[in-house]
């Protein structure tokens, strides 16, 4: 039991002069927006890791999550570089959730010996960055945006072709990453806040206590506007084309990797709610690439490589497919919950929490 949990004196707000309380709600934006950045990279890591699985053993998607880890050869491989409290909470939150074997999650920092909790999980912790993102099939920028520029200096000719690098350095938008890395492969999400920020981030709960919070769960879901703070949908187009670069990466027929993207989204979850008019999401090559390209491709043959930093600043394909498909969000937000381990309730589709504006 801790005596002092309670006592106000001791907490941050006590220390506030009274014509600065105001600015108190900047911990929970600070936090709201931490909790919502490892949510989606918790999310997109357990989609490559279900598709490397469904990959490398021929079975749906929801069979290898059912399954966990059952080769650590095919295990994803995941990097941090930066080990302040962004990488630290992505780390525990990525082996909560995804999840991967400790020997799977290196991180690289300026003070490995700051680290000694993860190394106790048999994480490797150093700072070496350009042998990291050299073994590593995605890499999370974590660091300050004054530590980028010599970080891609470090980085940039030991990244293979086909390594994801997932950007949470606001400050540099993914056009100037795209030139310092020399590399097209960079997902970067987007986030706004309103100024009517929901109350329900709070400032001090640990992000994966957070992440089984049913509330917080919806409040983070790329397509609900609840909770003050709003993502980028060209976020969830860049998504998708990173897998298609990950599946490229292994050789893997787009036939083959269409067939288990559309099993990612089971219908039985919406019908399951009642939604009478829930039919199976299945994927076409031409809701990714031009008609012309889809019609020329053979079954036997892979995707080609995309551009991630033109799909976030362009119109592509999947972008029409998104703006026509009518049953595309629903399945994703049910496919989205159950990553969590959280089940979508007909009560919970409607947002519980109604501040902040709709994802753009």
């Amino acid at each position: 039991m801790d005596l002092l949990e309670d006592l106000e004196t001791l907490k941050f707000e006590s220390g506030i002069h009274e014509e600065d309380q105001s600015w108190l709600y900047l911990l929970g934006r600070s936090h709201g927006l931490m909790t919502k950045a490892c949510a989606h990279a918790t999310f997109f890591c357990k989609l490559l890791h279900n598709m490397r699985y469904a990959g490398s053993l021929g079975s749906s998607c929801f069979h290898v999550l059912a399954i966990g880890n059952s080769a650590d050869d095919d295990a994803l491989k995941v990097g941090i570089i930066g080990g302040g409290h962004l990488g630290k909470q992505l780390a525990h939150t990525l082996l909560q959730f995804v999840p991967i074997p400790a020997e799977n999650l290196r991180i690289s920092t300026r003070r490995p010996e700051t680290l000694d909790e993860f190394k106790k999980l048999g994480i490797q912790c150093f700072y070496q960055n350009a042998s990291l993102v050299g073994w590593a099939n995605v890499v999370f920028l974590c660091c300050l945006p004054s530590q980028l520029p010599n970080i891609c200096v470090e980085i940039q000719t030991r990244l293979g072709k086909d390594c994801i690098v997932y950007s949470f350095v606001s400050a540099i938008p993914v056009s100037r990453l795209k030139l310092l890395l020399n590399h097209t492969n960079i997902l970067r999400p987007q986030y706004q806040c309103a100024e009517d920020l929901a109350h329900i981030w709070g400032a001090n709960k640990e992000i994966t206590a957070a992440l089984q919070d049913p509330v917080i769960i919806q409040a983070t879901c790329p397509y609900n506007p609840a909770g003050g703070i709003s993502l980028n949908i060209k976020w969830l187009e860049g998504m998708f084309y990173a897998l298609l670069n990950f599946c490229t990466a292994k050789d893997m027929p787009h036939s083959q990797v269409l067939r288990h993207l559309s099993e990612l989204f089971p219908s039985q979850h919406l019908k399951a709610c009642k939604k009478d008019e829930a039919s199976p999401l299945k994927f076409q090559a031409q809701d990714f690439v031009s008609k012309i390209y889809a019609k020329n491709l053979s079954q036997k043959r892979p995707f080609p490589l995309f551009d991630l930093t033109a799909v976030q600043l362009k119109e592509t394909p999947f972008s029409q497919y998104l703006s026509n498909s009518t049953t595309f969000q629903d399945h994703f937000t049910h496919l989205y919950y159950d990553s969590f381990g959280i089940s979508l309730t007909k009560e919970q589709e409607e947002p519980e929490v109604s501040t902040g504006s709709p994802s753009q």
